[in-house]
C-alpha cells in the first residue's frame, strides 16, 4: 500500500555509494516524491549517480568534504525554498553541524526535520557541538536511531523529541543470496574439503582480527581464513599470520566492490565479526553480518555493541575477546554441517523480516507519517 504523497528531502552523504540507492528506490514505490542531496564527492568517493529510479538527485558542493562532524552545503538553503518539501531528513548526527543548519533553516521555514544517530556511546561534547546537539534535539521533529543503544543514549541526555530504531541501510536480498561460488573458493582456497572461516571489514584493531588468528591455531588442519579487505591494520595481521606458521591457509583477499560481495561471501563456511569496544567506540551495526545472513553463510559474533541484537537466534555470540569461546563456537559449526544449515536459513529468514532494503524503507517511510500527524 502507497502512502499518502509527501514530498521529503534527504540530506546523505552516505548515498555518494550507489549501491545504498536500493532504499530509495522502495521509497519511491510506497509513493514518496523523494529528492535526495549528496556530496559532489565525499573524501576520495566520487559521487556515484543514479537517476530514473522515482526520486531527485542532487549534488551539492560541500565544504569541509570527508570530515564527518564539521561539513555542510553552503548552497542548500536555496534548494530547500526551492523544493519546499513536507519533511526534511537529515542522515547525520544530532551533534553534526549540518544537522544543526538544516533544524534551524527548516525551523524558519516552519518544516519537520528529522535526524539519524548512530552514536551508541554516552559522550558529552565540547562546544559548540554540546550547544548544537541540544537543540537539534530540542527542535527536531523526530529522530531515527540505528541501533537500540543509539536511542538510550538520546534519552540519557533528556532527547524529548520521538526516537525510532531504524538502521540506516539493509541489504538487497536479490544480490546477496545463496549461490554457487565453486570455482572462487577453488582458486582462493584450492582445498575443496577445507572449512573457510571468514572476516570481512575494515583492517583496524579494534575489529578483533588477531582473534581469529589466536582461536585459528587451535583448529583442525582443514580450517582456513579469508580476510577481504584492507586497513592500516593489515601489515600487523600479515605478521601476525607469518608468525603462525600457517600463512598457507590465511587468504587475503584485499577490497572488495560491493555488488562482488555476495561472490566472496559464498565461498565461506561461516563468517565471524569479534569486534572490540574501545572507550571511544563498540560495534554500531556489523553491515557484513546481515550481507552474510543474506547469503545462509552462519555467522559468530562477539558480545560488543549492536552485535547480538542483529544476530539473534541466526548464530553464535561469544564474549568478546574470549578466544577458548571463539574457538568452540567455530568448532561447533565445524563438527555439524546440520547445523550450519540451520543457521544460515534462519539467517536469511531474520533478513527478510527484519533488515531488508524494502523493510528499512517501509520502517522510515511510518516515521514520515507519524512526524506528519
Amino acid at each position: 500500500m502507497k502512502s499518502t504523497s509527501l514530498r521529503v528531502l534527504m540530506i546523505s552523504k552516505a548515498l555518494v555509494v550507489s549501491a545504498y540507492h536500493t532504499k530509495l528506490k522502495e521509497m519511491a514505490r510506497l509513493g514518496v516524491n523523494l529528492d535526495v542531496v549528496i556530496p559532489e564527492s565525499w573524501g576520495r568517493q566520487k559521487a556515484e549517480q543514479t537517476q530514473g529510479h522515482g526520486y531527485t538527485l542532487h549534488t551539492l558542493p560541500v565544504v569541509f568534504s570527508g570530515i564527518n562532524h564539521f561539513h555542510y552545503y553552503p548552497t542548500l538553503s536555496t534548494l530547500v525554498k526551492k523544493i519546499k518539501p513536507d519533511i526534511i531528513h537529515v542522515d547525520e548526527e544530532s551533534f553534526s553541524f549540518v544537522s544543526y543548519l538544516v533544524i534551524r533553516q527548516a525551523r524558519a521555514l516552519g518544516i519537520p526535520t528529522l535526524f539519524f544517530n548512530w552514536q551508541n556511546i554516552l559522550k558529552k561534547y565540547p562546544w559548540p557541538f554540546s550547544a548544537m546537539e541540544r537543540y537539534s534535539m530540542k527542535y527536531a521533529a523526530a529522530g531515527i536511531a540505528g541501533n537500540r543503544e543509539a536511542k538510550d543514549v538520546l534519552l540519557k541526555k533528556n532527547c524529548s523529541r520521538p526516537i525510532h530504531v531504524i538502521p540506516q541501510f539493509g541489504v538487497d536480498s536479490n544480490l546477496f543470496s545463496k549461490q554457487a561460488q565453486s570455482d572462487l573458493r577453488k582458486t582462493i582456497i584450492g582445498n575443496c574439503d577445507a572449512f573457510v572461516i571468514g572476516f570481512s571489514g575494515r583492517f583496524v584493531e579494534e575489529k578483533g582480527i588477531s582473534d581469529i588468528f589466536n582461536a585459528f591455531i587451535r583448529l583442525p588442519l582443514n580450517a582456513h581464513i579469508v580476510l577481504i579487505g584492507g586497513g592500516p591494520y593489515k601489515a600487523e595481521l600479515q605478521r601476525q599470520a607469518e608468525q603462525t606458521g600457517m600463512m598457507s591457509r590465511i587468504h587475503f583477499v584485499g577490497s572488495v566492490q560491493s555488488t562482488d560481495m555476495p561472490r566472496y561471501l559464498n565461498i565461506l563456511d561461516c563468517l565471524v565479526l569479534p569486534s572490540h569496544t574501545r572507550s571511544n567506540w563498540k560495534e554500531q551495526f556489523g553491515r557484513v553480518l546481515i550481507e552474510a545472513m543474506a547469503c545462509e553463510v552462519p555467522v559468530i559474533g562477539s558480545s560488543s555493541g549492536e552485535i547480538p541484537n542483529v544476530i539473534g537466534q541466526a548464530g553464535r555470540i561469544f564474549p568478546e575477546g574470549n578466544i577458548p569461546a571463539l574457538q568452540k563456537a567455530i568448532q561447533e559449526l565445524m563438527l555439524n554441517r546440520t547445523l550450519c544449515v540451520e543457521l544460515g536459513i534462519e539467517g536469511r529468514r531474520r533478513v527478510l523480516e527484519n533488515y531488508t532494503q524494502k523493510k528499512i524503507a517501509e520502517d522510515t517511510v511510518t516515521v514520515y507519517r507519524n512526524v506528519m500527524k
